[in-house]
């Protein structure tokens, strides 16, 4: 009998963090995210309420609207956008349960792009590479910019397919 083909490193970590993304509760979406110091795996986590408070499922999004400038850069221009604040994201429970030492020269593989927020507690976290599969337009060119100047590696793995009903499409 032929074995299976082996799935490299980048696919099996991603894979590992699409599966944690499935413990979210979050309608909206679902992000995992999976620390690896070599190809040692120090941590998962995803995003949800805190530990024993109602979570989405249970209590509803806690939505705020925020407006911003349009994407296509009109001035004047601006666009509502709604958000839920009741979950913690993926990155920051990552960050909240793993230590410092196991952080210093490792990598982050997370389902989507990180945010403003989690970019800059990544930067500051130790990692040195960060890998996403689904992109966050919003925030891609001042992210990108952040990694570059704390040369953070900041990629994605071409041709990435997630494992089978673990993808929730986003609300927004």
């Amino acid at each position: 009998m032929a074995l299976a083909v082996r799935k490299d490193w980048d696919t099996y970590f991603m894979d590992i963090a699409f599966m944690a993304s499935t413990r979210s509760r979050c309608p909206r979406r679902h992000v995992g995210a999976v620390l690896v110091q070599g190809k040692k795996l120090l941590g998962t986590a995803y995003n949800g309420a805190p530990m024993g408070v109602p979570d989405c499922s249970e209590a509803g999004c806690m939505i705020v609207e925020e407006f911003a400038p349009a994407p296509s850069g009109e001035p004047g221009v601006m666009v509502k956008k709604e958000r839920c604040i009741r979950t913690i994201h993926a990155e920051q429970n990552l960050l909240l349960f793993t230590d410092r030492i196991d952080r210093e020269g490792s990598t982050v593989y997370v389902t989507d792009q990180p945010c403003w927020t989690c970019a800059n507690m990544l930067a500051n976290s130790g990692i040195v590479e960060i890998v996403f599969h689904r992109g966050y337009p919003k925030d891609h060119d001042k992210v990108s910019a952040l990694m570059a100047e704390r040369r953070i590696v900041f990629r994605t793995i071409p041709d990435y397919a997630p494992p089978q009903d673990t993808e929730v499409k986003d609300a927004d």
